[in-house]
């Protein structure tokens, strides 16, 4: 079963709890928080008191991507604050083996994600211990991006990995995702899929979650 995970980045953060309860009534599978810091990427957006406010107004799972250099030194205020699962970047650590026990050390799911320009090779060291990994499909930053269709191959890849070595660590995608590259994601292996301007920038977000839905299972 395809899960949808929308991203609060392209909500109204003046009407974020409003917002919240409307994914979980529309259909929403997860919450997607982006942590970004304004260093690992160009942008500033939420910290632990965001997850926290979800926590107090959702009980879906909160799926929060950490888009910061040197993640080890937030990931227990994120952990505190309710966060269900957290996803760090391969490439913004030097000891992303250590960093998923921690997380999974903690209750919390750990997992790894890469950017487009970082092959999978590079995270098959932690692949055994994780529960998913998070393959952007656009360049990590910004909302609104447009898609990178040569990822495909990656999530591909990842799932002929999983199934090779008898894995059962999900594969999510974030980035571009809209009705036609869900399908592409999905009928290439992907598992979860987050969406923000798709969803939000809908006449009713909450149709457009069971549209998506309906598209992935």
């Amino acid at each position: 079963m395809g899960k949808i995970a929308p991203s609060i980045l392209s909500a109204d953060i003046g009407t974020l709890a409003e917002d919240i309860k409307m994914l979980d009534e529309g259909g929403a599978d997860w919450i997607h928080v982006d942590v970004m810091d304004g260093h690992f990427v160009p942008n500033l957006t939420f910290g632990p008191n965001v997850v926290a406010a979800a926590k107090a107004v959702t009980d879906l799972p909160l799926d929060v991507h950490l888009m910061v250099e040197e993640p080890e030194k937030m990931i227990n205020g994120f952990i505190e604050a309710g966060a269900t699962a957290i996803t760090v970047h391969a490439e913004a650590t030097k000891n992303i083996h250590q960093v998923m026990q921690h997380i999974r050390s903690q209750n919390v799911s750990p997992g790894v994600v890469i950017n487009p320009g970082t092959p999978v090779s590079f995270i098959e060291p932690v692949l055994s211990i994780i529960d998913m990994v998070l393959v952007m499909t656009v360049n990590p930053g910004f909302g609104g991006q447009a898609f990178i269709p040569e990822m495909l191959t990656k999530i591909k890849e990842l799932d002929q990995y999983r199934s090779d070595h008898d894995l059962q660590f999900l594969i999510e995608v974030d980035g571009g995702i809209n009705e036609e590259t869900i399908q592409l994601c999905h009928d290439a292996g992907a598992d979860v899929f987050v969406a923000g301007s798709n969803i939000f920038g809908a006449p009713s977000p909450a149709d457009q979650i069971t549209k998506l839905k309906k598209l992935v299972n």
